[in-house]
C-alpha cells in the first residue's frame, strides 16, 4: 500500500537493457540488492567524509554517512507511504562514485580535469562525484540500473547551493526528493557531530539549538518537519523556520569547519596533491592497468581508490624505497 504520489515498481519505465522480472523481488529491490553487494560500495568503509584518517574509531566515513542517509531518507519515506526500496536504491549508490578523501579529492580532481583542454587532450573537463557515481554503477560496474535509480543518483545532490521550497518538485520521483534532502540532513548533522568530538567546535551555535540538545534530537526535529509539511502532498517540503537553519547551519560549517579545516590540519592540502599528482602520472599514455585508457580511464581509475590505496599507489610511483643492504 503505497502513496498515490509514490513511484511503484510496476511504473517503472525499465533498464537500458531489458531483464527477465525477479520471481521474489520488485525492480527497485534488485537494484538495492546489486548495489549493496557491489565493490564500489565496499569501498567506501576506506573513503573520507570530512576527517582525514582521524585517531578517533568513530568518526564518519563515506560509508557510513550512506548508511546515515539511507535511514534518515527510509524513514521520511515510510512514514509518507512512498517506495522504500527506490528510496534506498538511490541512498545505498548515491556517493559510490566520490573519490579518496572526500571533496578535498573532488576538488583535486576537478582541478587536475580543468587543465586537460589546456593540454589538448581528449576527455572531460570537470569532476562532479555524482555523475561519477551513476557512472561507476552503470558504466563500469554494469548494474543496468532502473531509470529512476539512475535519475535519483545523478540528481541527488545540491552541492553548496541552499535547499529551496521547490527542490521537492524538481527532481525524478518524489523518493529522489527525499534522498536529497535526507542527504543534507544526515552530513549537516553528523559533521557538526564530528567537529565537536575533533575540538574544531566547542559548542553548537546559539542560532540552532532550538532544533535539540543531542545529535538525534536534531535529526529527529528536521525529519518530523519533513514528514508533517509533506503529508499527502505531491511535493517534499519544510516550514520555512526549518529550511532557513538548514540552509543557515549549511553556511556555518562551510565557514567554520569545511574551509577552516585546510587551514588547520594540512593533511588536507597533502591529500589535494597526492590527487593532483596520481592523475599527472596516470594520465600518461602506458601507465593505466588493463581496463582503464586516456583521461577517463584515469578518472575512473583514481576516483574508485580508498584513501589508503591511492596512498600506497603514490608511495611506490614518487617515494624513493629504501636500499636492501
Amino acid at each position: 500500500m503505497l502513496s498515490p504520489y509514490a513511484c511503484c515498481a510496476a511504473s517503472s519505465t525499465g533498464r537500458d537493457i531489458d531483464v527477465a522480472p525477479d520471481p521474489v523481488r520488485t525492480c527497485f529491490q534488485r537494484d538495492r540488492d546489486r548495489i549493496l553487494h557491489s565493490k564500489p560500495f565496499r569501498r567506501l568503509k576506506h573513503k573520507t567524509q570530512v576527517f582525514i584518517d582521524p585517531n578517533g574509531d568513530h568518526y564518519r566515513t563515506r560509508l557510513t554517512h550512506t548508511l546515515e542517509v539511507s535511514q534518515i531518507a527510509r524513514t521520511i519515506g515510510r512514514a509518507l507511504w512512498l517506495n522504500e526500496d527506490l528510496i534506498e536504491a538511490i541512498a545505498l549508490g548515491h556517493d559510490a562514485g566520490h573519490p579518496p578523501f572526500g571533496h578535498a579529492g573532488e576538488d583535486a580532481l576537478d582541478a587536475a580535469l580543468a587543465t586537460v583542454e589546456e593540454l589538448g587532450l581528449e576527455g572531460p573537463t570537470q569532476f562532479r562525484h555524482y555523475d561519477q557515481s551513476l557512472r561507476v554503477l552503470q558504466v563500469l560496474e554494469g548494474l543496468n540500473l532502473t531509470h529512476e535509480v539512475q535519475a535519483g543518483i545523478g540528481g541527488h545532490s545540491k552541492g553548496v547551493a541552499d535547499l529551496s521550497d521547490v527542490d521537492g518538485d524538481q527532481v525524478s520521483t518524489l523518493e529522489a526528493a527525499v534522498v536529497r534532502i535526507a542527504d543534507r540532513v544526515a552530513y549537516l548533522n553528523h559533521d557538526l557531530d564530528d567537529a565537536l568530538r575533533s575540538g574544531m567546535i566547542d559548542m553548537v551555535p546559539r542560532p540552532f539549538e532550538w532544533l535539540g540538545q543531542t545529535h538525534g534530537e536534531r535529526v529527529g526535529s528536521m525529519v518530523e518537519d519533513v514528514i508533517f509539511h509533506s503529508k499527502d502532498s505531491p511535493a517534499i517540503r519544510m516550514s520555512p523556520k526549518m529550511l532557513a537553519s538548514l540552509n543557515d547551519l549549511k553556511d556555518w560549517l562551510f565557514e567554520n569547519v569545511y574551509y577552516l579545516y585546510p587551514k588547520r590540519y594540512p593533511a588536507v592540502i597533502k591529500a589535494k596533491s597526492l590527487v593532483f599528482e596520481l592523475f599527472l602520472y596516470f594520465s600518461e599514455p602506458g601507465t593505466l592497468p588493463p581496463g582503464y585508457t586516456g583521461i577517463q580511464g584515469a578518472v575512473d581509475y583514481i576516483a574508485g581508490m580508498t584513501d589508503r590505496y591511492a596512498i600506497d599507489v603514490f608511495r611506490a610511483l614518487r617515494l624513493p624505497e629504501k636500499w636492501p643492504g
